[in-house]
């Protein structure tokens, strides 16, 4: 099993819900998160004061699916999260030893 974290831009996670879902990745899990990379934040005009932010709003969307569907499911963010524009955002995959449903007791691949 391999655990997908996906950062990138706000507007594109129900392209990305939807896309994760055709290929039949049933659960994921959506965090908020700030950050920033090679796009190293923008400056902003505030009532004529001008200030820089930083951190640029993201999300991140965690889904663990089996080695199988892996490559499905990578191909489905990178397909509905980019714009071609800088700040599209990153996947990151590890590898999951061991899942537990914590209601059934069910373990690894049938727990997800």
């Amino acid at each position: 099993m391999k655990k997908i974290e996906a950062i990138f831009k706000p507007f594109k996670l129900d392209e990305v819900r939807e896309a994760l879902s055709e290929i039949g990745v049933s659960g994921l899990t959506v965090t908020e998160v700030k950050g920033f990379g090679r796009q190293k934040g923008h400056t902003e005009l505030y009532r004529g004061a001008e200030y820089v932010v930083d951190f640029l709003p993201k999300v991140k969307v965690e889904v663990v699916v089996p080695d199988q569907l892996l490559e499905a499911a990578m191909d489905a963010v990178v397909k509905a999260a980019r714009t071609g524009k800088i700040g599209d955002g990153k996947i990151f995959v590890s590898d999951v030893a061991q899942v537990i449903r914590i209601r059934t007791g069910e373990t690894d691949e049938a727990a997800i």
